[in-house]
């Protein structure tokens, strides 16, 4: 039966990249259209939409998602999501389950150009993008969007495992870029999130994706950041996402 699913997840894999390909193609247009003709709020819904298809086109492949929601999330504050990560496709599960709280994103600066959707959300849809080799630029966009946040109640995500772990095993959460976001956005709330399974979509790298994982999401209840001292939240809320991480070898 492994062997019947490896050998389907090639063609399986042609006809996802042709459809998420398409997708990529088609909403890039439509973005632009969006954030130029009708403002922010047309734009953030065509990159729900988006993010929906991509989930969709993950369905080919027999992806399937499951989501847990602990308890209910405050509205009309500034959100900080804290989760681990393990691969590219943790990022649309995380913009569709959690659109209600327009997520942003803390992106590497290479992600800003030649992906067509993608870095066009990037640039226009509130994101910012550090390059992890200037400190200082990196923290400067970190509080630029702590601000934001804090400013129209909207989310920003940050994985402060800093890269992603590529077998599913949490890597230590690196304290700089949360410490930053606790200070400029005191009045904030942190919503810990544990993802498991990412990691095997990409664990042949691009090529063949595997067939029939399924993609769990775990969704804890919310810290007020002015409620805790900032080292000791790291370590609870770090605690929370690695204690609901299920990490095996299939």
């Amino acid at each position: 039966m492994k062997l019947l699913s490896k050998i389907l997840s090639y063609p399986l894999s042609v006809i996802f990249y042709l459809f998420f390909g398409l997708n990529l193609i088609v909403f890039h247009p439509i973005q632009w259209v969006c954030f130029n003709v009708f403002g922010y709020q047309a734009h953030k819904r065509s990159v729900d939409v988006f993010n929906w298809f991509i989930l969709r086109c993950l369905n080919i492949l027999g992806t399937s998602f499951k989501v847990t929601i602990n308890s209910s999330i405050p509205n009309n504050v500034p959100i900080i999501i804290v989760s681990n990560h393990q691969s590219m496709w943790d990022i649309p599960p995380l913009i569709w389950f959690l659109r209600k709280y327009h997520p942003k994103f803390i992106s590497k600066i290479e992600l800003g150009k030649g992906i067509p959707s993608v870095s066009y959300n990037l640039k226009r849809g509130g994101s910012v993008l550090i390059d992890r080799k200037n400190p200082r630029q990196a923290t400067g966009e970190i509080i630029k969007i702590a601000k934001y946040v804090s400013k129209y109640n909207r989310s920003v995500v940050i994985f402060p495992e800093g890269t992603r772990s590529k077998d599913g095993n949490p890597k230590p959460f690196r304290k700089t870029g949360l410490l930053t976001l606790f200070r400029k956005a005191p009045d904030a709330y942190v919503l810990p999130v544990s993802i498991s399974h990412s990691w095997k979509l990409q664990k042949h790298g691009m090529f063949p994706i595997p067939l029939g994982v399924r993609l769990e999401l775990i969704v804890h209840s919310s810290l007020k950041v002015s409620e805790h001292e900032p080292d000791a939240l790291i370590d609870l809320v770090e605690t929370q996402v690695k204690s609901s991480i299920t990490v095996d070898e299939t």
